[in-house]
């Protein structure tokens, strides 16, 4: 009689409370996804629009009858992109009864999150970490990612330094600890086709980087990489390096195109001919299909980015899975089940772009073209795919 009133109670509880918990049961007609969300911390300027996307299609799928005729319950967490708080979150949720977990955070945390994953024997997807270190052996079984890696975008930066001719590079970066791991993994794969004239960082919260870049202006770098998480830091480093090296060509990572918000802060042009690593493009329909999705709950102005398609991705992945594994109760067999789901048409990338995974891999993308390059227009706002290259698709 306890057990079935504890079903009861944890069938009816909303969103992160605790019943579920201290009752220690899985709903059997409630399919319960946990989701650590980084709402407060460094990573919260992507997280929460992963998130809001996450809850948004989580509804979707409920409206349409749920998974196997079972409504989906989301628990939230938030390990702040702290990677010291991120195995007791991933406790938490397990102890909710999740039978998976979306890790919307930042790259450390999720990182950190790799070994509990392992030991709680409980799958989990990453929409917007790009670690290649994430999804790769060792320690791999229960973690999958959606985005391209760095080493793919490594790849895609390289194919477009030959093609431009560019021999040498410079990186300005943020001092935060997500992107010291970034920099660390692309700059021996960039260093592959370009030398590297030097590297500069400065804290997150920065005031003033002139200094930096001088310093790397005076390196005469053929091309400079911006490698930030975006906000307020990214803004300075293009006001800056606009007014002192305006000859030279910019790159960016992806957050840059992901924040409409910070583009208004830009100083008139400062982002004029930047080109970000991109994972949107007009000419994938599902793109536009999910806009219109998007744009029905966060309103019709909102900016469609790389992080919402990205996010709803994961989940439909995961639903797929937990559509085949049947037991959702079952954390393994959902694990089995990941690894079965084959050819998902994305939301995001060039179209014809395919996601899958299988036991010897846990990246998603199944080729380059999830990623577009794209350049930003006089308005500081991207104007276009970049004209003078493209990552192939196949």
């Amino acid at each position: 009689m306890r057990l079935g009133k504890a079903i009861a109670v944890c069938a009816a509880v909303v969103l992160g409370a605790s019943a579920c918990a201290s009752a220690g049961v899985i709903p059997e007609d409630t399919i319960v996804i946990g989701l650590d969300e980084d709402s407060t911390g460094p990573g919260a300027s992507y997280s929460t629009i992963a998130g809001k996307t996450v809850r948004m299609t989580v509804d979707l799928i409920n409206q349409a009858g749920g998974i196997n005729g079972k409504q989906v319950e989301l628990v939230v967490e938030n390990d702040e992109s702290s990677p010291t708080k991120t195995p007791s979150i991933i406790r938490k949720l397990v102890d909710h009864g999740s039978s998976a977990v979306i890790l919307a955070t930042g790259s450390g945390s999720v990182l950190q999150a790799k070994s509990i994953l392992q030991q709680s024997k409980i799958p989990a997807i990453a929409p917007v970490v790009l670690s290649d270190a994430f999804a790769s052996a060792p320690d791999n079984d229960y973690s999958f990612m959606i985005p391209n890696s760095l080493k793919q975008y490594a790849q895609v930066y390289c194919g477009a330094f030959e093609k431009m001719g560019y021999k040498s590079l410079g990186i300005l970066g943020d001092a935060s600890a997500s992107i010291d791991g970034i920099i660390k993994t692309l700059r021996p794969a960039l260093e592959q086709c370009a030398r590297v004239t030097g590297v500069e960082k400065a804290p997150v919260d920065a005031a003033d980087i002139t200094a930096q870049v001088s310093r790397l202006a005076e390196t005469e770098p053929d091309a400079i990489l911006v490698a930030s998480i975006g906000g307020h830091f990214e803004i300075l480093a293009h006001n800056t390096l606009s007014k002192i090296t305006p000859q030279t060509q910019r790159f960016s990572l992806a957050s840059i195109g992901n924040q409409p918000a910070s583009w208004a802060l830009a100083d008139p042009k400062a982002l004029s001919g930047m080109v970000y690593m991109g994972s949107l493009s007009e000419n994938n329909p599902r793109t536009a299909e999910l806009r219109s999705k998007v744009q029905a709950v966060k309103g019709s102005d909102y900016q469609l980015t790389a992080y919402d398609a990205q996010a709803y991705d994961a989940v439909m992945m995961l639903a797929e899975a937990i559509e085949i594994a049947g037991d959702h109760r079952d954390r393994t067999a959902v694990r089995d089940a990941l690894q079965q789901v084959s050819a998902l048409p994305a939301s995001f990338g060039q179209d014809g772009l395919t996601l899958s995974f299988s036991p010897q891999d846990h990246l998603a993308p199944d080729s380059l073209c999830g990623l577009v390059l794209v350049e930003f227009g006089e308005d500081n706002k991207p104007a276009h795919p970049w004209d003078s290259y493209q990552p192939p698709c196949g």
